[in-house]
């Protein structure tokens, strides 16, 4: 079975339920992992929110067995799960779904001796994204493509109740309130 089969059965059952598919895993001992995320602005069985649920996890649970077993998908133990509050961005659609939001961004090649951000996530000119970050000599803005990012995720934030703020109130961090470390050096 290849793994471009796999994945458009696996894609095809999650997107039919009204979620998307944000990876999937092969771990030892036969452990498939899907991790699976609410799309905006779709209303769920299992309510509302942004999070996903134990019962949505459970509602893909039971339809991939169906959609692995007649797509003739081998695995030993099925494990679907949500991306948690510090999730991979990986795509253009989740980059621009998070713009506005606090990311975390390691590049693959080193820029000004450091390849590791955080920052406002924002659209830049031409199609390429900006990082807004204070390394404590005021706000500067890093300008990247998507093919120079090792890895991206965005930076939990949380309120007094241990909930995550909503994207809208993401947005409003604006550049001068951008986090004072601005990154680490690795």
């Amino acid at each position: 079975m290849s793994a471009a089969h796999e994945r458009a059965a696996i894609g095809a059952a999650v997107s039919a339920l009204g979620y998307e598919l944000v990876d999937i895993e092969r771990e030892a001992r036969g452990l498939l992992r899907v991790t699976i995320d609410r799309l905006p602005d779709v209303s769920y069985p299992s309510g509302p929110g942004e999070s996903v649920t134990v019962d949505d996890c459970e509602c893909v649970t039971r339809q991939l067995q169906y959609a692995l077993e007649v797509g003739a998908v081998p695995y030993e133990r099925l494990e679907v799960s949500s991306p948690g509050l510090d999730r991979a961005l990986r795509t253009e659609a989740h980059y621009e779904r998070f713009a506005g939001a606090l990311v975390a961004l390691e590049l693959k090649i080193p820029y000004e001796g450091r390849r590791a951000f955080k920052g406002v996530l924002g659209r830049g000119e031409a199609g390429g994204w900006t990082l807004v970050f204070d390394d404590g000599k005021g706000a500067q803005v890093l300008g990247f493509e998507l093919d120079e990012v090792r890895e991206a995720r965005l930076v939990p934030v949380l309120d007094f109740k241990g909930r995550r703020q909503s994207k809208g109130q993401d947005a409003d961090v604006t550049a001068a309130s951008a986090p004072q470390d601005g990154g680490q050096d690795r």
